[in-house]
């Protein structure tokens, strides 16, 4: 289980600065509505639990404690006083969400039932916010993206080492962007969240992804938007166990293989776009200099 830590969160940004840069400052951007004006704050830090919740189930972390909670809690959200996370997680005990489990002085917290699968997104965003989940899921694709070389050295069966390990950071890089626009996909349907925020940073994530994947096929865009970067909830991949990490790593060093030449047309045509998009630049920025 990968811990959410400053380094994690750290890793994850230099990542996205590498990747799409343009959406360094914007990526985590998250405005709550209920927070802002106060209203339905008892739905919405059930919402946020659950969604803490979630993340642990989906890393299967099945029990979890109210410290745990908490400390998650901070990780996300404006921190809370402890009591206020117990009294939740009580009542969603109470209203028979979630069920208790003491072993001694602990006492864990558990789902009374499986989170649901194949709901719909609207739906699915009434009991749970998704960030948890999502950011977990971007931060496990960044520290792959990180340990490229070292993942590729083990399970490179044939092909250039080089070349496919910067065809692997091109794959984790497109899926923590896919990871992105799935997780502001949801946000727009969150009742407590600011919908119009939400739509521009889908635009700004859409037109970032545009630029990287656009001559990609469009199976290979699909199988990472689809499986790679979706929760399982939503029909993502589940790799909590290890032989399920090590078959979801083995296709991607696959596909890194696969898809080589389409990598390095898509890398050839992006800065193209880059260097056409400074040259504008400076001739705009002369043009206004020179009207002074």
């Amino acid at each position: 289980m990968l811990e959410i830590t400053e380094l994690t969160i750290y890793i994850l940004e230099k990542v996205i600065h590498e990747v799409a840069p343009e959406l360094l400052n914007v990526y985590n951007i998250r405005e709550d509505e209920s927070e802002e004006q106060q209203i339905k704050t008892g739905q919405l830090h059930e919402n946020r639990i659950l969604g803490i919740m979630l993340k642990f189930y989906l890393e299967g972390k099945k029990k979890v404690t109210t410290r745990e909670v908490e400390l998650e809690y901070k990780k996300f959200y404006k921190d809370i006083a402890r009591s206020t996370v117990s009294t939740y997680l009580n009542i969603l005990k109470k209203e028979g969400t979630l069920s208790k489990e003491r072993n001694g002085r602990l006492v864990y917290y558990i789902f009374s039932e499986k989170p649901p699968e194949d709901i719909s997104s609207f739906w699915f965003t009434r009991l749970f916010c998704v960030d948890p989940a999502y950011f977990y899921r971007a931060i496990y694709f960044s520290s792959l993206y990180s340990i490229a070389d070292i993942i590729i050295r083990k399970h490179l069966k044939k092909g250039n080492f080089d070349e496919t390990v910067e065809c692997f950071r091109y794959l984790t890089g497109i899926i923590i962007l896919f990871i992105l626009k799935n997780r502001s996909s949801k946000c727009i349907l969150c009742q407590f969240g600011k919908q119009e925020r939400y739509l521009d940073l889908l635009e700004e994530i859409n037109s970032a992804i545009k630029d990287r994947t656009d001559v990609l096929p469009s199976e290979l865009q699909d199988l990472l938007l689809e499986k790679y970067a979706e929760i399982p909830n939503f029909g993502g991949y589940h790799f909590e166990d290890n032989n399920k990490e090590i078959e979801m790593i083995e296709e991607l060093t696959r596909l890194a293989n696969q898809y080589k030449k389409d990598m390095e047309y898509q890398t050839m045509v992006l800065n193209r776009r880059i260097n056409t998009r400074v040259s504008e630049k400076v001739k705009e920025d002369n043009k206004q200099i020179s009207s002074f």
